[in-house]
């Protein structure tokens, strides 16, 4: 135990000096195997064995794929254009097309940064254009932006699967309420903000033109269609659906949008192979992390002290909660997904959580913390993309994190909310 707690230790000195999670991972596994003696020959076993023999982690490299094509393919410029047909007509009428329009294209994504970084930008712009204050049209993006990896597909629920063996199908259908309930809310607080604040209404789309955008836009929704109707019909796998997607992407890009071309679709797989190497980075040497942790009995250690202060499933739960949104706080996703989420999953499964309820509500308690200062990267994501200063981005967007926690809390303790798609259609 000695030995763990000098691994945890040498880990924080890691994060304390912005070493890359995958690198202070990797570091901290080394420092362990030097230090306990062990056949340094096991580091690249595990990494590599592991995690390349993993079907599920095939699914994530190519939702990045599919939410590049999605961006540089300009797909997004017409989801825009539909959604402010919907929306436009409303007091706040963009701040409420910013909203949808993350609805919609978070079921391309699976991606809260893709979703901020892609159509972030244009719907910043446009509400600064309008007369939004600049702070506000930040905050409201990066929150708006949370609902990516909640509605399906989710590449932050694919690695969870990875990492639980929870059904990735069951993951994706268990966050679609969830996430339309998020934006919902959302919409009601802009509703209200704007009624208070007197933002304008959007301009009101005539019917003819509404038609037009529609069918311009169609293409690009029906992706969602062949997604998720795909997986849930039982066509194909996540996997097979996650290259599905992303072959129609490519398809619509060229052949419709006429915004694609050799150079672009470079540019595309070059970012996508960056993308993937990062991520696969962090899959391996998180295995190879858990597998330490495993090693040690690291689990059952925590398990027993939990299980001595509380048999409460539902005490559990809020402590886990508490822990997890203060961790959001200073810590990123990745961290949080790959070093703490093991050490919890054998209690989960003592307490008698269902998977696949635990992965939705830690899934939504990770997005909340992107959003979370003083270390949320959505919050300087959007903040440069808007040219704004952060202390004001930190002041509008406090009250969407409350009615994001109400959430959390809403689906932690109605496990309905969660699990009523996945039991009745799977």
């Amino acid at each position: 135990m000695n030995l763990v707690l000098l691994l945890f230790i040498f880990l924080a000195l890691c994060f304390i000096i912005r070493m890359p999670v995958s690198l202070s991972m990797l570091s901290a596994s080394i420092f362990y195997f030097v230090m306990s003696g062990r056949n340094m020959e096991q580091v690249f076993t595990v990494m590599s064995g592991n995690m390349y023999s993993n079907y599920t982690m095939l699914a994530a490299p190519l939702f990045i794929f599919m939410a590049n094509v999605m961006n540089e393919g300009e797909v997004t410029d017409k989801l825009f254009k539909f959604c402010n047909g919907l929306f436009g007509r409303l007091r706040g009428g963009t701040a409420q097309v910013n909203v949808a329009a993350s609805l919609i294209f978070s079921g391309m994504t699976g991606s809260a940064i893709a979703d901020a970084s892609g159509i972030g930008l244009m719907e910043i712009e446009q509400m600064k254009k309008e007369g939004y204050d600049p702070e506000f049209s930040c905050a409201l993006t990066a929150a708006s932006a949370t609902v990516g990896p909640i509605f399906p597909p989710s590449i932050p629920m694919v690695i969870y699967a990875m990492l639980s063996g929870a059904s990735i199908g069951k993951l994706f259908m268990g966050g679609m309420i969830p996430g339309v309930i998020l934006s919902i809310l959302l919409m009601i607080y802009v509703a209200i903000l704007s009624a208070k604040r007197k933002y304008p209404r959007g301009e009101l789309m005539v019917a003819r033109e509404f038609l037009r955008v529609t069918v311009s836009a169609f293409p690009a929704l029906f992706t969602v269609v062949l997604l998720l109707g795909g997986i849930y019909l039982g066509v194909v796998t996540p996997t097979e659906a996650g290259a599905l997607a992303s072959a129609y992407a490519i398809l619509i890009s060229i052949f419709i949008y006429h915004n694609l071309g050799w150079v672009k679709l470079w540019r595309i797989i070059k970012k996508s192979a960056a993308n993937t190497a990062t991520l696969a980075l962090l899959a391996g040497t998180s295995m190879l992390f858990s597998y330490i942790i495993s090693l040690e009995q690291v689990p059952r250690a925590v398990a027993s002290i939990v299980m001595g202060l509380t048999e409460n499933k539902y005490l559990f739960l809020l402590v886990v909660n508490v822990v997890f949104l203060l961790l959001g706080c200073v810590l990123d996703v990745s961290t949080i997904q790959l070093v703490f989420v093991p050490m919890v999953l054998p209690l989960v499964k003592a307490f008698g959580i269902d998977l696949v309820h635990f992965g939705v509500v830690i899934c939504l308690n990770m997005m909340i913390g992107l959003s979370t200062p003083p270390f949320g990267m959505l919050l300087f994501i959007v903040a440069g993309l808007g040219k704004t200063k952060i202390k004001g981005v930190i002041r509008e967007i406090i009250p969407m994190i409350l009615v994001m926690i109400a959430l959390l809390l809403l689906i932690t303790y109605i496990p309905e909310i969660v699990m009523w798609l996945p039991n009745r259609v799977m």
